[in-house]
């Protein structure tokens, strides 16, 4: 489902002590923005939270009142510090439930292992209204509630979850990029960089410098959601560049 016109946006709350505390690194940011590209919505916002049911809260009613979708990853295991569903409800002013086919799900899941606990149960629980997120890499479902999407904070099993989402949100056009790496430094490029974004409607054109080798470089992402203007733009930024004596390496260094 596309709207090419409208340009579509969605947050990401990370929930979890274990990420503010440097223990976990998170790997979800990434993966979320790539899948979200494609889906043609752009990820505007990434807010990372702790496991505080107040915190939580605040978070996840800024974050789905300011854009079209919110992501949220963490605390939907089971253990007494799995808080984001109660926080999540509190935010919607709903009661937390069971959800039947959640339930259905699990004493499947478990039944060959140990059975369905009290702890396993519990992630079965989801704000009132809500719908299923089909998760086929473990027991445990993943929750939508209006425009937000609670998942696990495990990679794979948050990957999984996006998977059964795929092509299932309203988006407009993917957003496509290229890159152009160049050894030079970004401060003697920079007006270059803009006069060519500006002269280059609808495309961005970003810049990440590197040192390597006893030397700094850069590289130059351009992103549109028009595979032509994104082409234009790529080839005028190479010639602008190879212009000065920079020469240039498709793909980036």
């Amino acid at each position: 489902m596309t709207s090419p016109q409208r340009i579509w946006t969605a947050a990401l709350a990370i929930i979890g002590d274990e990420i503010l505390s440097g223990r976990t690194q998170d790997r979800n940011i990434a993966q979320i923005a790539a899948w979200l590209n494609v889906q043609g919505i752009r990820l505007k916002e990434v807010r990372v939270v702790a496991d505080d049911e107040a915190a939580i809260v605040e978070a996840v009613n800024v974050l789905r009142a300011r854009n079209d979708y919110l992501f949220t990853t963490g605390g939907i295991g089971p253990t007494h510090d799995d808080i984001t569903v109660d926080a999540i409800a509190v935010a919607l002013g709903v009661p937390v439930v069971v959800h039947p086919r959640a339930r259905a799900v699990l004493e499947d899941y478990y039944a060959e292992r140990g059975g369905l606990t009290e702890a396993r149960l519990r992630m079965a629980r989801v704000p009132e209204g809500a719908d299923l997120i089909e998760n086929r890499m473990s027991g445990a479902p993943g929750i939508r509630h209006g425009n937000i999407f609670i998942m696990a904070g495990v990679p794979h099993i948050t990957a999984g979850m996006l998977e059964s989402l795929t092509g299932t949100l309203e988006g407009g056009l993917p957003l496509l990029s290229r890159q152009i790496g160049c050894w030079v430094a970004e401060s003697e490029v920079a007006d270059l960089l803009r006069a060519t974004e500006k002269a280059h409607d609808g495309c961005q054109i970003g810049s990440y410098p590197f040192f390597r080798e006893g030397r700094v470089g850069a590289n130059f992402v351009v992103r549109s959601t028009d595979q032509a203007a994104l082409d234009a733009c790529v080839a005028a930024l190479r010639d602008a560049l190879e212009a000065i004596g920079r020469p240039v390496t498709d793909g980036g260094i």
